[in-house]
């Protein structure tokens, strides 16, 4: 039975369910969901993010993070993280950058969380196969400080939406006509924390997961020390708005047409996800755009480097910063917060062009 037959079967039998259950069913259902079976990324999967555009992007965020572990102390041994690794080329580029750093690479302990079989095939070719690869955070041991990296993780945590409707709040759900998936709208509960002067028709969402992640990765911070960057396309100020969208084949397409089958995400709530993080008792800086971020780690100066090294490439390397850091393509789209230790000053987040 396929997973739109199993979704429309668990609705017929306990009524419509959240677009927050759907998306989770649809991309964790371990026989028929998105990472469990399908995910394809790259220039011949559903969709491409910034670590295959190019390698500077990688490079960048490696050179970040040896500038905080030296900030650190240089601690050996200390947890070098990264979530949702996806085929391993984030991973690649940024131990390849800062293992020029002398006793960086000795004293890390690589960590893939990565739930998706498929995903970790792809790690296991890229980087080798003595890989320490864990399915959820909470099994990485603690007892030593974390360096994390998370690009594109929490756009594909679930999240619930409601409309404005006659001024009043309904929850979407996603339930059936005849045999076709439909969003409709069930009455919400008096406490969502939703502006009651939105317009009619505007829409509500809300990420528990996300706030969730992030309380996890501050309290772990807070505990053993250390920093985690995210990297993801969303908010910088608290807002309405559907972001909910599905991409197949890079385009874009209903997310209620093909389930399972296509990649599902909202909008990363960057304002709620830091706030959440700093109830943990650790430091947060940004969010700010993608663009900014590198081009103040030295974007341009690492695209120097690459044209006289290979100056054939060179009309390629000016393309990738463009596609990077461009505001009309991923440089304002794309926001980048850290979450660090008191006291420490992670890198990028001050004065850039």
């Amino acid at each position: 039975m396929s997973l739109a037959a199993r979704i429309a079967d668990r609705i017929r039998s306990g009524g419509p369910m959240s677009v927050a259950e759907y998306m989770h069913v649809c991309l964790h259902d371990p026989a028929d969901g998105y990472y469990a079976t399908r995910p394809a990324v790259g220039a011949q999967g559903d969709f491409i993010t910034a670590p295959l555009v190019s390698q500077m992007f990688g490079e960048l965020i490696g050179l970040w993070m040896v500038e905080l572990w030296r900030q650190m102390g240089r601690p050996s041994p200390f947890r070098l993280v990264e979530l949702g690794p996806g085929d391993g080329t984030l991973m690649s580029d940024l131990l390849r950058a800062a293992g020029r750093a002398q006793g960086f690479r000795e004293a890390s302990e690589v960590w893939l969380v990565e739930p998706s079989r498929p995903l970790r095939r792809l790690q296991e070719n890229r980087l080798g196969p003595a890989l320490r690869q864990v399915d959820r955070l909470d099994e990485i041991p603690g007892g030593a400080p974390w360096l994390l990296v998370a690009n594109e993780v929490l756009d594909c945590l679930p999240a619930r939406q409601w409309e404005r409707r006659e001024g009043a709040w309904m929850e979407r759900r996603v339930g059936l006509e005849g045999e076709r998936l439909v969003l409709g709208l069930a009455p919400a509960p008096p406490s969502i924390a939703a502006p009651d002067t939105a317009p009619e028709g505007a829409v509500f969402e809300h990420s528990p997961a996300q706030e969730a992640l992030a309380s996890d990765l501050a309290a772990r911070i807070a505990g053993d020390g250390g920093a985690a960057l995210l990297v993801d396309y969303g908010r910088a100020e608290p807002g309405l708005g559907d972001t909910f969208q599905a991409v197949r084949g890079h385009r874009r397409e209903d997310p209620l047409e093909h389930p399972g089958e296509a990649d599902l995400t909202v909008h990363a709530d960057f304002p709620s996800v830091l706030v959440a993080a700093r109830r943990e008792g650790i430091e947060t800086a940004g969010p700010r755009g993608q663009g900014r971020f590198l081009r103040a780690l030295g974007l341009e100066a690492r695209a120097d480097a690459l044209v006289r090294a290979r100056p054939d490439d060179a009309p390629r390397i000016r393309r990738q910063i463009e596609r990077l850091a461009a505001p009309e393509q991923m440089g304002e789209l794309f926001l980048v917060a850290a979450l660090h230790s008191p006291g420490l000053q992670p890198p990028g987040f001050g004065d850039a062009p």
